[in-house]
């Protein structure tokens, strides 16, 4: 049996086509691009071969593939199926019906033909049009303009670009800022409604927290970023502590997210494996509160008792100040200096070669097309080095460490500061009782 595929593709579109891709014993491919001078001379050839030697099956991605309108493309099934050959598409939509090939059917084949035609008409129309569609979304991907559809809240859309919208761009910053200083994606979408009065959902504002765009950079539909293609809400460094905080805020429990409470979240009972909560106590006519950490679900028949919360952060901050030097000295890193160096290495060789597309074009040795799509892949590659390069950890941990070591730094700090340094280096604080007496013990994060 003799098999032959045909396949016309875009290269800003498809990737490249081989006979593997199609998943069939392939005997010869002919492919076509959109963007030749010569129209469909793989076409051609693919006809003129037929005409000589016949194969049995001819494979297309899609029907609609066979020709740029839809007489082209009826004429040329027309003429292959005269010569016994059957065409089946890959995702099914048309495959040669038996009573062209001479198989013995029950139906009216006059009426079968009529119906074919009609149907294929359809499909092949639709198939044109969603390929115009995309095509149109591929050049504008290529030459780096906006990705279709709404613009994203807090823009408008441009003629080559977003550009910020002076009434809501204010209130998402607003958004991003209430995150930062709290850590809560509910709170922070509460502080949206209640003072600029745009209501959206957690999902929504965790999505808005981790989308590129307001970072100043756009993703497409092949799910490339290229970055600084607009002007950006939040700088490079917020967006670095958004997702610092995100990833912090993965490992704590919900409701102890957003909590005002330094400790909230982060205490918890050896004895009996039990979070620890902080409560809030005031007596009759005064204003004065005390704060206590109880266990929420201690199943000993003693119960461990409540501790001052005063007391296990003066204690917490002991130990962090005491044990977090040592406890850096003995880590053992990667070579996080080594690691950035490749990647600025990698870095810089790229610019240098998106530096070179427009000479080589100018040279002729790029057409127009193929430049615009190699700076678009290149663009691409920086976006991602450059991610990476952000996720790098401190390279200073030393110098971090003892900065923290110091206990007049967390005497100058607010409780919602406190806070935040507490998660990012601490992952638990152990309350270690022996009977009514107890202990402090931190564990780090590394």
């Amino acid at each position: 049996m003799f098999t032959v595929a045909y396949a016309c593709i875009s290269l800003p579109l498809d990737p490249e086509v081989d006979a593997a891709s199609f998943g069939l014993p392939i005997d010869r491919l002919y492919l076509d691009h959109f963007d030749q001078v010569e129209a469909r001379p793989e076409l051609t050839r693919l006809l003129q071969a037929c005409a000589q030697q016949p194969p049995d099956y001819l494979y297309v991605r899609q029907v609609g593939e066979l020709g740029n309108s839809l007489s082209t493309v009826l004429q040329t099934i027309h003429q292959l199926e005269m010569q016994g050959i059957k065409i089946v598409a890959i995702d099914e939509s048309y495959v040669t019906p038996a009573f062209l090939l001479g198989a013995e059917v029950d139906a009216d084949p006059a009426a079968d033909d009529r119906d074919r035609t009609a149907q294929l008409a359809e499909t092949v129309l639709a198939q044109h049009r969603s390929q115009q569609l995309r095509a149109g979304h591929a050049r504008n991907r290529v030459n780096i303009l906006p990705p279709p559809g709404r613009a994203p809240y807090g823009y408008r859309r441009g003629r080559y670009r977003y550009a910020l919208d002076r009434a809501t761009a204010p209130a998402v910053k607003s958004f991003f800022e209430h995150f930062i200083l709290y850590g809560s994606i509910r709170g922070a979408a509460r502080h949206l409604e209640k003072n600029y009065g745009k209501r959206v959902s957690a999902s929504t504002a965790q999505r808005w927290l981790l989308h590129p765009v307001y970072r100043g950079d756009s993703r497409y539909q092949d799910g490339r970023v290229i970055r600084d293609t607009h002007t950006a809400i939040i700088s490079r460094e917020e967006a670095a502590q958004v997702d610092r905080l995100l990833r912090r805020n993965r490992k704590l429990p919900p409701k102890t997210v957003s909590a005002r409470r330094s400790l909230a979240g982060l205490v918890q009972c050896q004895a009996c494996q039990s979070k620890l909560k902080v409560s809030r106590v005031t007596r009759p006519r005064q204003t004065r509160e005390y704060l206590y950490l109880r266990p929420t679900a201690c199943d000993r028949a003693k119960k461990c008792r409540a501790i001052a919360f005063d007391t296990v952060l003066a204690q917490t901050i002991e130990a962090i100040c005491t044990q977090l030097p040592q406890a850096v000295d003995n880590l053992q890193t990667p070579p996080v200096g080594a690691i950035k160096a490749g990647l600025v290495s990698q870095v810089e060789h790229k610019q240098q070669v998106l530096s070179q597309i427009a000479e080589l074009q100018q040279q002729g040795i790029l057409d127009k097309a193929s430049a615009q799509l190699r700076t678009y892949t290149l663009q691409g590659e920086l976006s991602g080095l450059q991610q990476e390069l952000s996720q790098l950890p401190p390279e200073n941990l030393k110098q971090i460490a003892q900065t923290l070591s110091s206990r007049e730094f967390w005497q100058d700090l607010s409780e919602v500061e406190r806070r935040v340094y507490l998660r990012e280096f601490v992952r638990a604080v152990w309350i270690v009782r022996d009977q009514d007496a107890w202990q402090v013990q931190v564990q780090f994060v590394f």
